[in-house]
């Protein structure tokens, strides 16, 4: 057993070791302090550019590690080329399936500002072409050619009828053939009264015309086609000399890219097919505008949708995701509402993350990713297949047939960050297989930092830093040394120094606040306190009330004089970002009995796996150092009073052991000690968590209650280096008043608390007397049991 001196209760950084007087004079630190080992697994992710090398950043979010992670992310990607430009097309072929194009970075833009001074210099070309004088004197030609042929043929029809008496009609369903009587059709009662062979004559007459109308029809038919042909053979014609030349132009600026020259050609081909789209809207008539209006712009089919275009920063994109859903990811098809239908074409892709990623980085938060529908087994398709798939989610997973574009695919290149804690990295590596073939490479960020003289004033740095990030008021040396205990009380171990950056940034925000108060241009030492108490005195309600009724006596906790079978353990508690300890009355009963330990809280199930697994561990040392030759007549009853919420945690079973061996050799505890720490089936005394938080919290009863130096609390020596207590408690301690001691071993505890140094003596005179009850009640029984048999 050892009882801790004062300077061991608390490492305080001394602020003359710093060659500074305020952090405006300090050289700000590169890199993240204290991450080399997160720093190295993040550049060996980004500097293998192999499938599956993605990275995944674990660590609490708190030590800045996506700031550090893209810092460095950054650094690397202005060193490698930049990423390209993707844009979709109309494919003329198939309208459903855009072409994708890739094209140099910065280049997009310029090739639909090309295409677009191209069609506007086309919508003025091509109609003028259409209505000058040549063209129409060749249309009229072509119509003169064929409309002639047409007329020679009608009219060389109808001299042979007349020759043969008979008329031509033209009717609304057609044409028919009539007897000819002075021109006029020869009435129906007259015909009836001709001749017979006068009839067949004519009959046979009209058989021959009709046939010969009939070919003569087919004949016509023939010449329209060929005369739409040698329209559309002059319409290529005349369009093709107004867009040859221009598209040809455009065709060798982007010689160099074969999938533009490709679909240039494409362009051109269409754009002479369909030269009448560019005729002036002044000429369709009401009908064919009010058509138009239910579709897209006729004219819309020859633009150019730039999809990712480069921007003006150098180096590969790197591109953070806030809102990872499954359209921002892959990117989306909008549609566009016209007279209660849902129209749309290329034009209405848009680009996902992915795309503006695609070359670079792409870093998103893992949970936010899981939380979104379909995104997370997007991400890993479009790793898995190297290309970036626009699909509505039902066309994603096959509910939907409805019919929609299917823009082709375009090949993927991205180096996917995620960023995550360690229980989610853990759950992925377990249960989902491709997640280790996707993300093989992570980067853990370590919570602390080892503090040594040389990490101190690297530590100041990183203040200063954050200081100049965050403030506009510097700290000064003294402040500094503050933040820097501040920094090993958050760790939670005098040899650590905490990493959370968000917490020293937060610290330094509210100090400076305070200082400005004050009327102060430099944030001081008493600065930096304020802040720390300011934010207790915000959230410590709950602690407050609690403690009042501590000692209004509501909550019963004894703090002088001794019992037998009570303690005082010491417990955690967590109200938000506040964490405080208070004490908590502990007793045990012991009875004869068969060996059973009773946790009344596992009973009323209110007690959590771990304080189970302590119940259990202490009884088994009782049974085997106090009954190992012996039954072990004991039934013992553990309750935690006046709890009535749940119970977890094994940092009260040397509390609770002492306890039972208090109630059971009849020797009161001390109730002016509390007592925090965990026991092993072999009765050494294991470290807990939360011990400054255990010790402030009882201090502060006693104090309240008036203190003298017969208090204390007993804490296990593997926390020794863990303490950074307040300057009240430690000044206390080197009074006198009060008394930390740290023991390694169950003996240790149960003689400090009860001053009874053997005390086995007295549990296995107990034990020995409950065996000979529970031997004698069974022979009773047994006796009983036979003597009424007799009978």
């Amino acid at each position: 057993m050892t009882q801790v001196g004062a300077d061991a209760l608390c490492h305080y950084c001394e602020a003359s070791q710093f060659d500074f007087d305020t952090t405006a004079q300090v050289e700000p630190i590169s890199g993240a302090f204290g991450q080399a080992r997160a720093i190295d697994a993040i550049e060996l992710g980004v500097g293998i550019q192999r499938s599956g090398f993605n990275l995944f950043v674990l660590g609490d979010p708190a030590t800045g590690k996506f700031d550090a992670t893209r810092e460095r992310i950054l650094a690397i990607a202005a060193g490698r080329p930049r990423g390209e430009d993707w844009c979709y097309v109309n494919n003329f072929k198939e309208p459903h399936k855009p072409h994708a194009l890739r094209l140099p970075c910065g280049q997009g833009a310029g090739f639909r500002l090309d295409m677009q001074q191209l069609v506007e210099e086309l919508r003025g070309a091509i109609p003028a072409v259409l209505e000058s004088d040549d063209y129409r004197s060749r249309v009229e030609q072509i119509d003169a050619q064929f409309g002639g042929k047409q007329e020679q043929g009608f009219s060389e029809l109808v001299d042979e009828a007349q020759g043969q008496g008979i008329l031509l009609l033209r009717t609304p369903t057609g044409f028919s053939f009539a007897p000819d009587k002075d021109g006029e059709v020869m009435p129906h009662e007259e015909f009836e009264k001709l001749p017979d062979g006068e009839k067949e004559r004519i009959a046979q007459a009209v058989r021959g015309l009709q046939e010969k109308l009939e070919r003569l029809l087919r004949q016509v038919v023939l010449w329209r086609r060929a005369h739409r042909e040698e329209m559309k053979k002059l319409n290529r014609e005349v369009t093709m000399f107004a867009v040859g030349n221009m598209v040809d132009d455009l065709i060798r600026r982007y010689v160099a890219l074969p999938e533009v020259v490709r679909w240039l050609d494409a362009f051109k081909e269409d754009v002479v097919e369909n030269a009448d789209i560019f005729r002036s809207q002044s000429e369709s008539t009401p009908q064919q505008l009010a058509a138009q209006a239910e579709e897209m712009p006729p004219l819309r089919r020859y633009e150019v949708n730039l999809l990712v275009g480069g921007g003006e920063v150098p180096g590969a994109p790197v591109v953070t995701e806030e809102n990872p859903t499954y359209v921002n990811l892959v990117g989306r098809i909008e549609h566009i509402a016209r007279f209660g239908a849902l129209l749309t074409d290329f034009g209405l892709v848009k680009a996902g993350a992915l795309h503006r990623a695609n070359g670079g980085y792409l870093l998103l938060d893992l949970r936010r990713v899981l939380t979104q529908p379909f995104a997370w087994e997007a991400l890993k398709r479009a790793l898995h297949t190297r290309e970036i798939r626009i699909e509505s989610p039902g066309q994603f997973y096959g509910a939907v047939s409805t019919v929609s574009l299917e823009p082709q695919p375009i090949p993927l290149d991205v180096k996917v960050v995620l960023f995550g804690d360690r229980m989610l990295h853990m759950l992925l590596q377990a249960y989902d297989p491709e997640f280790v073939e996707l993300f093989k490479v992570a980067a853990d960020f370590e919570d602390d930092a080892d503090a040594s003289p040389e990490s101190l004033k690297a530590y100041a740095r990183v203040i200063a830093t954050i200081a100049r990030k965050v403030c506009e008021l510097p700290l000064d040396r003294h402040a500094v040394a503050r933040v820097v205990e501040f920094g090993a009380r958050e760790a939670g171990d005098s040899g650590k120094l905490s990493l959370r950056r968000r917490g020293l940034e937060d610290l330094m925000i509210e100090s400076e606040y305070w200082a400005r108060k004050a009327g102060r241009d430099i944030i001081g030492r008493e600065q930096v306190q304020r802040a720390l108490d300011a934010r207790i005195e915000r959230s410590d309600s709950i602690r407050r009330r609690m403690q009042e009724e501590i000692l209004r006596g509501t909550i019963m906790i004894d703090t002088a004089g001794a019992e037998p079978g009570q303690i005082n353990g010491l417990a955690v508690y967590s109200v938000g970002d506040l964490v405080f300890g208070q004490p908590t009355r502990i007793t045990a009963t012991t009875r004869v009995g068969d060996g059973h330990v009773i946790d009344i809280q596992r009973e009323a199930q209110l007690a959590g796996a771990i304080h189970s697994k302590g119940v259990l561990i202490l009884s088994a040392f009782l049974a085997a150092r106090y009954a190992a030759r012996q039954p072990f007549a004991l039934n013992a009853s553990l309750a935690f009073e006046q709890t009535y919420g749940p119970v977890d945690g094994d940092s009260a079973s040397l509390a609770e052991l002492c306890a039972l061996v208090s109630s059971l050799a009849g020797v009161p505890i001390r109730q002016a000690w509390a007592v925090t720490g965990s026991v092993n089936q072999r009765g050494e005394v294991q470290a807990i968590g939360g011990v400054n938080e255990k010790i402030e919290g009882f201090f502060d009863i006693c104090v309240a209650r008036g203190l003298d130096a017969s208090h204390g609390v007993l804490i296990p020596k593997a926390n020794l280096r863990h303490l950074m207590l307040r300057r009240d408690v430690v000044e206390a301690v080197r009074d006198g008043r009060f008394a930390i001691h740290a023991v390694s071993q169950f003996d240790e505890a149960i003689a400090l608390l009860t001053g009874e140094p053997d005390i086995d003596q007295r549990v296995r005179k107990r034990l020995s007397q409950f065996v000979d009850i529970a031997l004698e009640f069974g022979a009773r029984r047994l006796r009983g049991r036979g003597g009424n048999s007799r009978q």
